[in-house]
């Protein structure tokens, strides 16, 4: 436990917060019981004070159990309270869909701070049209609990009188719902740390485009704001004024961007994100997303992650870079002359587990039937089930550092799109690499050149891809056998329904 947290910086408030959240977390765990979480916390404070105001003084106990709560629960003045308005509380559904609740200020910390807001258990049920569970999906009617996690509420900096949180869900507090995404990867992390101590970091590659409203005919369509090309000036220079609120509103959220730059189809733009712990990761890709959309609306623009808006250009995806690391060491470097590729055994392992499942793994991390139309050969997108280090048709594609440029860093995920929920999507990466480390999985050779129709390709539909989850009990049976059935059930809806009408997907640009 660190002892030397600086809770008396103008951060305080969100310091803790911090604490406050991974007690609780590690109490809902079973890795501490509320007496040794009010300890823990007892010891943080007092010794933060004692180093802080370099008291000569030993840390004494306190015996009331409510002036320690009081820590806890006390953590907004009323000044700052009194400069929001409500709250917004989000969380993604099984369709990838951003959703929220919106609270009173007042009723968030007198009450749902605590205890949550209750939502219909159909809301893990539903597609990206329906308003209520599709059939198959098995969610009862009753309510869920929306539990505020506290160490990821900000203010917003797009709208400065509101606040946003994500939200884990449960039955009731203290007892997980199963069908919860968040809670879902964290078990799994938990997994793979409890078993192999390897702690898994992220970074995501955001791709999207930028759209302008026209008339046509007496109709409004939405068109590419521009038509420079890759890594263009003029691209960047026209929207400069858009990304410049764009950097800033992510980094006044603590999510660190590493570059910015208009992509090669018209319009088209990403903003790389850098790495952080795996679950950290995907809660930077939920806001960034947020962030994006909402600055755009506001100078006139869409913003859409669609992977396949304008189906004559390229496909918008949210590669995924993926590294294992132990006590603070990246791991998946080659560490002796025994490992093969420039990575280490169990970066080999991990990957080849992936490699393994990657069929099913598509059920997440591409969960449209328009998420297939990327995914084409040729297209500078994985379209194989195979790896390489360089070509850009492969599944998977190891990453180096520049300071050992023939050792692997990561491998980023090629075949993950901008409508995955975040938290599936990563869950069933970890779940596929925790199987290849059980079963010390192999990789084939990687693949650079020579692609062909003789390869095997990845699923060409959402069908098949379901089809491949199906089949894979392994998998399903670590994502959650209930939670499998569900995203199922879901997947075959959308299906069902983007099958009637081959124009309906273009409405998905005001969801994603």
């Amino acid at each position: 436990m660190v002892h030397c947290l600086l809770i008396h910086s103008p951060g305080a408030r969100r310091a803790r917060e911090v604490v406050f959240s991974v007690l609780r977390d590690a109490c809902i765990d079973g890795d501490l019981s509320i007496p040794e979480a009010i300890e823990a916390a007892k010891d943080i404070f007092a010794q933060n004070a004692i180093q802080f105001y370099k008291i000569n003084a030993t840390v004494r106990s306190f015996d009331s159990d409510i002036v320690v709560s009081r820590k806890f629960v006390e953590m907004e003045t009323n000044a700052t309270q009194n400069d929001i308005i409500c709250t917004r509380i989000i969380w993604i559904d099984a369709s990838g869909q951003s959703r929220c609740r919106v609270v009173p200020i007042q009723r968030f910390y007198d009450d749902v701070k605590k205890n949550g807001v209750l939502v219909s258990a159909s809301c893990m049920g539903r597609t990206t049209v329906s308003i209520s569970a599709v059939e198959g999906t098995n969610v009862s009617g009753t309510g869920v609990r929306l539990i505020p996690d506290l160490s990821t509420k900000w203010q917003i900096p797009w709208a400065k009188q509101e606040e946003m949180v994500l939200a884990d869900m449960f039955l009731n507090p203290g007892e997980a719902y199963e069908y919860c995404p968040r809670g879902t990867l964290r078990r799994l992390l938990k997994i793979l740390k409890d078993e192999f101590n390897l702690v898994m970091n992220v970074g995501f590659e955001n791709e999207f485009y930028l759209l302008k409203s026209v008339l046509r005919e007496g109709k409004e369509e939405w068109v590419p704001f521009d038509s420079t090309p890759y890594s263009s000036t003029s691209a960047y220079d026209a929207a400069s004024h858009l990304f410049h609120e764009i950097i800033n509103a992510l980094q006044s959220l603590n999510i660190p961007v590493e570059q910015v730059h208009s992509e090669g189809g018209r319009g088209q733009f990403e903003v790389t994100l850098g790495h952080k712990v795996c679950d950290h990761a995907a809660d930077d890709l939920v806001f960034s997303r947020e962030v994006i959309r909402a600055l755009a609306r506001k100078h006139g623009l869409l913003a859409t992650f669609l992977p396949k808006y304008i189906l004559d250009d390229l496909g918008s995806g949210a590669h995924v870079h993926i590294s294992l690391w132990e006590n603070g060491e990246n791991v998946f470097m080659a560490s002796d002359g025994c490992s093969r590729h420039g990575m280490s055994k169990i970066g080999e392992e991990f990957m080849a587990g992936v490699l393994n499942h990657l069929p099913s793994i598509l059920a997440f991390t591409a969960p449209l039937p328009n998420s297939y139309d990327r995914m084409q050969p040729n297209a500078c997108s994985a379209a194989y089930v195979c790896w390489g280090k360089k070509s850009r048709e492969v599944a998977l594609r190891t990453s180096y550092s520049s300071e050992s440029p023939d050792l692997v860093s990561n491998f980023e995920v090629r075949s993950f799109d901008g409508c995955a929920n975040p938290y599936l999507g990563l869950a069933s990466i970890v779940a596929a690499g925790v199987d290849g480390l059980r079963k010390h999985l192999t990789l084939p050779e990687p693949m650079d050149s020579g692609l062909n129709a003789e390869l095997q390709r990845l699923p060409m539909s959402l069908s098949e891809s379901v089809e491949a989850l199906q089949e894979d009990i392994v998998l399903r049976d670590l994502i959650g056998g209930k939670l499998s059935a569900a995203i199922i059930a879901v997947r075959k809806a959308e299906i069902d329904y983007y099958a009637q009408d081959e124009e309906a997907y273009k409405q998905l640009i005001h969801i994603f």
